[in-house]
Parts: structure tokens; C-alpha cells; sequence
């Protein structure tokens, strides 16, 4: 990957590389780049949605003043318990 590549970008590479691969027209050697090549955007891909994961976990406080994250569209565990 020589330039910085988006998630849609990564994406849309993958399924390029799926489908030359799906195939099966390549020479092996170019079948075994493509798929190092898919490999590491895999990687990419995973590592971006792990981080927009992080972005999108809320941050709430429980009644023994620890803290724990939850999903952002988790109803509050205040609510849940009916102890709002």
C-alpha cells in the first residue's frame, strides 16, 4: 500500500482482489501477491474499525463510582435498573 488508503478505498480493493482471485485465470505467483496483498488490507481494515469502534463507546459512571464503556446506543444503566 504506497499511497494512505480510505476504509471505502481498502474496501473496494478487496473486492477486486476477491473477485481476480474467484477466477482462478491468474498465474500462481500473481494469485500469491494479490492475496498478501488482500491480506494486509484486511489488516488495514480491521485496525480502522477498531478505532471507530473506540470513537463510538460511551463512557458511563456506576453507582460504586467505577466507570465502564458501553455501546453509544446502549440505554443508560441508570434506566435499565430503574435507578435514574
Amino acid at each position: 500500500m504506497k499511497k494512505k488508503l480510505t476504509f471505502e478505498e481498502a474496501m473496494k480493493r478487496l473486492e477486486e482482489i476477491a473477485r481476480a482471485l474467484d477466477t482462478g485465470d491468474l498465474p500462481l505467483e500473481d494469485s500469491i501477491k494479490m492475496f498478501e496483498e488482500g491480506m494486509q488490507l484486511i489488516e488495514f481494515c480491521q485496525a480502522r474499525l477498531e478505532e471507530a469502534e473506540k470513537k463510538v463507546q460511551k463512557l458511563s459512571r456506576t453507582s460504586d463510582g467505577s466507570f465502564h464503556t458501553s455501546p453509544l446506543d446502549a440505554p443508560p444503566e441508570e434506566s435499565a435498573n430503574g435507578q435514574e
